[in-house]
């Protein structure tokens, strides 16, 4: 990502003289909130002024109370409410001009030239046309006399930044629009209760999703739970789909499943255009194949409840660069939407995006499937691949010989036996013998090794912890019993799923190879660990579960301290000594002050994070909410902490405090850490696959090159596959964790957003960038 170097620019005197609105338009979408929260927390840190705008453009055209100055309490208690508290509403005023002259009066009465909006396409786009026409309405309204040449000359030109807020995922250029997350957590949940009560009765299940126009919700939902089929609008199944579905579950019944899902967007369409509806679906399968059928409609449930841990952090830093980008802005600057890549800011063209999204509802209309599919984005079209190969393609005829071994080593954590799933199956359909190593190192050294099939893993998507059992064991002390089981078992692959023990466990198993011939095998290691501390990954299987367990936790005890009035909680999480979770559940839990490893603190910051919250007491907020890793010091420990906050509060505020523990382990997993264990698992067999072709030589598996034992680990925008080797160079083996971890950048902001005076680094922030229209040029 292009990166631009402001090294003499104060953040803090950024926004001084200049004053930013920020309004919510259109459908809601959990996570709004804490992108309105930081927009006015970061505004106003920037010396801005910052103004709310009620009930969307409605509330830009009619004025008035609808447009209020914002305070930094006023977004107080904000970032765990679903929908939008400063209110949308859909306005037909707006379209109008003499609407928008009436939003453009209103603005320049109160000096307001930056404009931030918290939308899907519709609303970004009416933002754009607002913008473009900016000048010609200031004109109009000085001829009729509503302003004055001199408020017309102050707000000259207006600047627009949207942040895309819609629960479909429907935004072209974006990898998550807020409330993705959080609808898809609802689906799950209501996936989860309904599997249940289906297994008890074998029935078949129908569940009809949102997504009108964008299959993305009903696609992930199908690849989070196992679905048998998914309709989705960009891709229409073939002609005779009904004889293929059915014939679909009757297969999946004689393999002894109880139960089929089957996950519809409404928005689903076939060849010819026409709708495919879930009541159409339902009679197909009654009528066909007798079996006990069920609908249900999920509706408006998917846009409520309380945002995600995801959606928070992704609105948080959303608000941060969008307020950068408004505060950046000149006249020549095109409106842009700030959004996440992988785990970067990115700054995007507005109109490019809207163009693109508009080329995909053309794309579908003229019948170019694959087409739609691309130009919704790599992540997207990633999804629509993983599916169709777990879901469409039977196991060859002939089988390919290979053995490959699936592990899990370490702690256990949510989202490890879906990667065990889609690696047995996948490795089923490349033709392969797939074996379940049992307990980790210990049950490969001592042959707790037995086939495991397709239907064994069925249903394993949604359990949380480990169903092959994991141990902590290295196998560097029983290396000739686990190269002796290697030949026995007749291993030509292993897939370990773990955190720094299976990094370290692969490692000693590449420095065996030069004494163990058994062993020069192709090695592939998925990083499964709520710590999220495996070096060539940003992120871990069962992290964002861990961090959503934490954050809904904080959030009960936030509101228990609220009732209470001048109480500070102290948590203790999880992480070893990365300090990952108690950072990313701080931003989504509006934490005071998070304590970790790799920032080192002294008792000076103790002491001034107790002052700081004794002037917060003084405010209207009478809480505090304060984290701590479990190793960030071996001194300043948790209850070492307790008691200073304890003895210097003393007379203002009281203390509690709460070890989280093991709960932070334990659950189902998210659709985040499902869907993506799911890939990573079915890509790590595919890479296996490649890499026995390469090491097959005269008749047997010959692998001791550095590049036949990887990591496949998410960096930035892609999943890659680093050898083991490479990665000792950028780990910290004492303290097991990787020397450079990308979520330290986001820290300062977390600090701001608890009202910290402390310098935000703009030397390095989101350029603009470009929409490429991956089937054809860069969009223009």
């Amino acid at each position: 990502m292009s990166k631009v170097l402001h090294p003499t620019r104060d953040p803090t005197k950024m926004g001084l003289g200049k004053s930013i609105a920020v309004l919510t338009s259109g459908g809601d979408a959990q996570g709004m909130n804490a992108a309105v929260r930081a927009t006015v927390r970061v505004g106003l840190y920037t010396g801005a002024k910052v103004y709310f705008v009620h009930e969307g453009y409605q509330g830009l055209v009619d004025g008035g109370e609808n447009i209020c100055s914002a305070s930094w309490e006023s977004v107080s208690m904000m970032l765990q409410l679903g929908g939008t508290v400063i209110g949308s509403a859909r306005c037909k005023d707006f379209r109008t001009r003499e609407g928008r002259m009436k939003a453009a009066c209103n603005l320049v009465k109160l000096g307001i030239t930056n404009l931030c909006v918290i939308g899907g396409d519709g609303s970004l786009t009416g933002a754009n046309e607002f913008r473009t026409e900016w000048s010609g309405l200031l004109a109009d309204l000085v001829r009729a006399g509503k302003i004055s040449a001199e408020e017309a000359k102050k707000s000259s030109h207006l600047n627009i930044v949207g942040m895309v807020g819609s629960i479909d995922n429907d935004f072209c250029g974006t990898d998550m629009t807020i409330g993705t997350d959080s609808a898809l957590h609802r689906i799950i949940e209501v996936v989860d209760a309904i599997t249940t009560t289906a297994q008890s009765h074998q029935r078949t299940f129908i569940l009809e999703v949102m997504g009108r126009h964008c299959g993305y919700l009903a696609l992930v939902s199908a690849l989070a739970c196992g679905a048998d089929w998914v309709f989705i609008p960009e891709m229409p199944p073939d002609e005779g789909w009904e004889d293929h579905l059915c014939r679909r579950l009757m297969d999946q019944r004689s393999r002894g499943s109880r139960l089929n899902v089957i996950i519809v967007a409404e928005g689903a369409i076939s060849r010819d255009g026409k709708p495919i509806t879930s009541d159409q679906i339902k009679k197909l399968v009654t009528d066909r194949l007798g079996f006990d059928t069920r609908t249900t409609v999920l509706g408006h449930v998917q846009r409520g409840g309380t945002p995600s841990a995801f959606d928070r952090i992704l609105g948080s830093r959303m608000g941060v660069e969008a307020v950068m980008a408004l505060l950046e802005a000149t006249p020549d600057t095109p409106a842009c939407v700030v959004s996440l890549s992988g785990n970067q800011a990115v700054r995007l063209p507005l109109m490019e995006c809207v163009q693109v999204t508009k080329d995909v509802t053309a794309a579908m209309a003229q019948g170019k499937f694959e087409d739609a599919i691309k130009l919704r984005g790599r992540s997207f079209e990633n999804n629509w691949n993983t599916y169709k190969l777990l879901a469409h393609i039977n196991p060859p005829d002939v089988k390919s010989n290979i053995n490959v071994a699936v592990m899990n080593i370490g702690a256990p954590c949510a989202g490890m036996n879906a990667a065990v799933r889609s690696a047995v199956k996948m490795g089923i359909i490349q033709g392969h013998s797939m074996l379940a190593v049992h307990d980790g190192f210990d049950g490969l050294a001592h042959g707790q090794i037995e086939p495991i099939t397709w239907t064994s893993v069925s249903g394993w998507t949604g359990m949380g912890g480990s169903m092959l059992g994991t141990k902590r064991t290295l196998p560097g002390k029983m290396m000739e019993e686990v190269s002796l089981n290697i030949a026995k078992y007749n291993i030509h692959a292993l897939v370990i799923i773990g955190g720094f023990e299976a990094y370290v466990g692969g490692l000693e198993l590449v420095q065996a190879r030069e004494k163990y011939e058994e062993v020069c095998i192709p090695i592939v290691v998925i990083p499964a660990t709520v710590s999220n501390n495996v070096p060539g990954s940003d992120f871990s299987i069962g992290a964002d579960t861990a961090l959503n367990t934490i954050t809904s936790t904080c959030d009960r005890i936030k509101q228990s301290a609220a009732g209470t009035k001048r109480r500070v909680f102290i948590v203790e999480t999880m992480g070893g000594y990365c300090g990952y979770l108690a950072t990313m559940a701080g931003l989504a839990a509006g934490a005071d002050a998070a304590y970790i490893f790799e920032e080192k603190f002294t008792i000076r910051d103790l002491e001034a994070n107790v002052e700081h919250l004794l002037e917060k007491m003084k405010t209207t907020v009478k809480r505090g909410l304060i984290l701590r890793n479990e190793n960030c010091n071996s001194n300043y420990t948790t209850d070492f902490i307790f008691s200073l906050y304890s003895e210097e509060g003393k007379g203002v505020f009281d203390c509690r405090k709460n070890v989280l523990g093991h709960m932070q382990q334990g659950g189902t997993p998210t659709p985040f850490d499902r869907n993506f264990a799911t890939k990573m698992g079915a890509k790590s067999v595919l890479w296996l696959t490649e890499k026995l072709k390469e090491c097959y030589r005269h008749g047997r598996i010959f692998a001791n090159t550095p590049d036949s034992a990887c990591v496949l680990g998410m960096r930035k925008r892609a999943l890659n596959f680093q050898p083991l080797a490479d990665l000792k160079a950028d780990t910290d083996f004492e303290h097991r964790i990787p020397k450079t971890q990308w979520w330290l950048k986001i820290r300062p902001i977390m600090k701001i957003l608890a009202k910290y005076d402390i310098k935000l680094d703009t030397s390095e922030h989101a350029n603009l960038e470009h929409v490429v229209n991956k089937t054809g040029s860069l969009k223009k």
